[in-house]
């Protein structure tokens, strides 16, 4: 569904993807995991677009998206929950999903928001209430009920888990599983937390200073004695 070639990305004169090769399958969960500043978040924002890729390739269902404006890529059936969730603050819960509901120009509006409701029924609590004042939890949840508003192909993930009480966490990593198995949805995950995520994931690359130094099943780099040392913190 999506490979990603040989990319190469800027920032200015900074180069902070050197040659990333990934690819992800229909119907897969795939990782990403790696230290701080290792590119997980700039992969992400790549394959969205911004900022463009120097060099390589990034092919979505046959199709060049490295060519391609960021409005373009998200027309195609990709969407993004960013890093820091990024909701409108003043915007109630409602609202928010109403700005995702954007590039599917809102036709399934109703359907679509029972559908998050049903995925997040804290949200339907408080969808009256403005994104601002919600939990740190419920900022997240809205933020994936928001991408899944535009009724994406290939959802993109970016620390998911990033700030939220460890009550919820347990609770966004189900939704997940539940978005891709019940919903068909492709995922790509970029996560800190590597315990929770090579456990949903199917495969997983492991990224270093902008490079992939490693790849396998979800199962082997929860194995694997190198990756428990680093990233796992004693295996949890």
């Amino acid at each position: 569904m999506l490979e990603v070639t040989g990319v190469h990305a800027h920032y200015g004169h900074i180069e902070a993807l050197h040659g990333v090769s990934v690819r992800v399958d229909r119907g897969e969960i795939v990782t990403i995991i790696g230290a701080n500043g290792a590119g997980k978040s700039t992969l992400l924002m790549t394959i969205c677009g911004r900022p463009k890729a120097s060099a390589g390739q990034i092919v979505f269902d046959g199709e060049r998206l490295d060519r391609l404006d960021t409005h373009e890529i998200v027309a195609r059936g990709i969407a993004q929950a960013p890093e820091g969730r990024r909701i409108f603050p003043s915007m109630t819960v409602l609202e928010n999903l109403q700005m995702g509901a954007v590039p599917s120009n809102g036709a399934f509006f109703e359907e679509d928001v029972e559908r998050v409701f049903s995925l997040f029924p804290r949200l339907e609590e408080r969808q009256h209430q403005r994104g601002g004042t919600l939990s740190g939890g419920e900022q997240q949840m809205l933020c994936i009920g928001r991408a899944l508003m535009a009724r994406p192909r290939l959802l993109l993930l970016d620390e998911p888990s990033l700030g939220i009480a460890p009550i919820l966490v347990k609770q966004i990593f189900a939704a997940i599983v539940e978005i891709n198995r019940d919903q068909g949805v492709t995922i790509l995950l970029v996560e800190q937390n590597a315990y929770q995520a090579l456990k949903i994931a199917g495969r997983g690359y492991v990224l270093a200073t902008g490079q992939v130094v490693m790849e396998g099943s979800g199962a082997e780099l929860l194995a694997n004695p190198e990756i428990r040392a680093a990233y796992l913190e004693g295996g949890h």
